[in-house]
């Protein structure tokens, strides 16, 4: 990987396996949004960014420094990662093989764990449309403006003062009691997320689990893109039906890595069974 400043941009050369579409609008996070020239335009950590790959398949940061993206924006996306040593090991599963060929170029991004948990709180019994719109409310009421009509996602501080009535009003529905009640809890340090963190996974599961409103498909979710555990699963309706073709378990090329080959799968899964 080869980094240099272009005038306002940051220019990457060399990096393998990574599609921005099916990375940025796969459902693992909801602030990114396609703009009309192909390129990708969202917040994340509190930074602004437009990011679109030039014709040679270099990507482009616009109007980044480089000390936004040394210090937020390569690890954001993951940039030291081998991708490709990590898919072609998970290649050795047959559907694998052909999902990862068809589908080249997902990636998990280090998203916060806070702005993750709530989000996939949102996202219980929602549509990604909806949990856009839903999110997007909430960082303009409570967010802090970083370029012009993009708002950083607030602080469980500044949500701590908020009641049930405040969440509702922006569209959260029965979702609303359990943000209430996460706000005041990870704002108070009844919740803490950087120690759970850095638990083993299954302490770390469980610990979510305790968290009113969090089932295990948001824990498992949360955990894989807000908590950087790769080897989390999540287990939705399209999971489920995948899990049929794996009926003696994961196969042991997915170790470590499971949480890669289920966005694999599960984009498989959308694109290819019947409803």
């Amino acid at each position: 990987m080869k980094v240099k400043q272009v005038g306002e941009n940051i220019v990457v050369n060399g990096v393998e396996c990574l599609d921005l579409e099916l990375t940025l609008d796969c459902g693992q996070a909801f602030r990114w949004e396609k703009q009309a020239d192909g390129s990708f335009s969202g917040v994340a950590g509190g930074h602004f960014l437009n990011i679109s790959k030039n014709d040679g398949g270099d990507l482009v940061f616009k109007n980044t420094t480089m000390d936004s993206f040394d210090g937020f924006f390569k690890n954001y996306f993951d940039l030291d990662k081998d991708y490709k040593k990590i898919c072609d090991t998970l290649k050795e599963d047959d559907l694998l093989r052909s999902t990862i060929d068809e589908y080249y170029g997902i990636r998990i991004l280090n998203q916060e764990s806070w702005e993750a948990l709530c989000s996939f709180v949102i996202s219980q019994q929602n549509n990604i449309k909806r949990i856009k719109l839903i999110i997007s409310r909430l960082c303009k009421a409570y967010g802090d403006e970083v370029a012009e009509g993009w708002y950083s996602f607030p602080s469980a501080e500044r949500l701590s003062a908020l009641s049930v009535e405040d969440f509702e009003a922006l569209g959260c529905g029965y979702r609303a009691k359990y943000l209430e009640k996460l706000s005041k809890d990870v704002a108070g340090g009844k919740i803490d997320l950087e120690k759970i963190k850095a638990l083993p996974l299954d302490d770390a599961r469980k610990e979510l689990l305790n968290i009113y409103g969090v089932g295990i498909k948001v824990a498992n979710c949360a955990l894989l893109f807000g908590f950087q555990f790769y080897e989390a699963f999540p287990v939705d309706v399209w999971m489920k039906r995948v899990m049929e073709y794996y009926p003696d378990g994961l196969p042991e090329c997915f170790k470590g890595y499971e949480g890669i080959a289920q966005q694999y799968l599960f984009h498989w899964a959308r694109n290819n069974l019947k409803n």
